[in-house]
């Protein structure tokens, strides 16, 4: 039989990653990305860099355990389509659309995270009835 316990993990890798090291990323370009924010034209970027950074690396890496899973992915996929109509709408230029259509693609993907939960291997199923632990996993 096909034991696909460990996928849900690996997918919250593949998508968890990415989200944190976007964030840790933003950490070290703080002028450079409250520039590219105001350039834009959102209101507040100091703000937005805080929720940004907190949004990508903290959700990321809540992602990445599986702690809150659902409500995390949710989060995450609002973030993913609101920095899509943001960053990403000039869609005469293919190099955005690609950005674009990336965003909805991972909005996707955590609507299935949020839809079907983190799986066995997390922090939200570890000690449940016929669910291996974290740790022992």
């Amino acid at each position: 039989m096909f034991d696909t316990r460990y996928l849900p993990l690996v997918g919250r890798l593949m998508i968890g990653v990415p989200f944190a090291m976007s964030g840790l990323s933003k950490l070290g370009a703080y002028a450079a990305t409250t520039g590219f924010i105001g350039a834009v034209g959102l209101p507040f970027p100091p703000l937005a860099y805080a929720v940004a950074v907190a949004v990508e690396l903290g959700g990321g890496l809540l992602l990445i355990a599986g702690y809150q899973a659902r409500y995390v992915a949710v989060a995450l996929a609002l973030f993913s389509l609101a920095t899509a109509a943001a960053f990403h709408n000039n869609f005469a230029d293919q190099n955005q659309m690609i950005h674009f259509l990336k965003n909805v693609m991972m909005a996707g993907g955590l609507l299935q995270i949020a839809a079907y939960g983190a799986g066995s291997l997390s922090l939200d199923n570890r000690g449940k009835q016929g669910s291996p632990s974290v740790l022992t996993a």
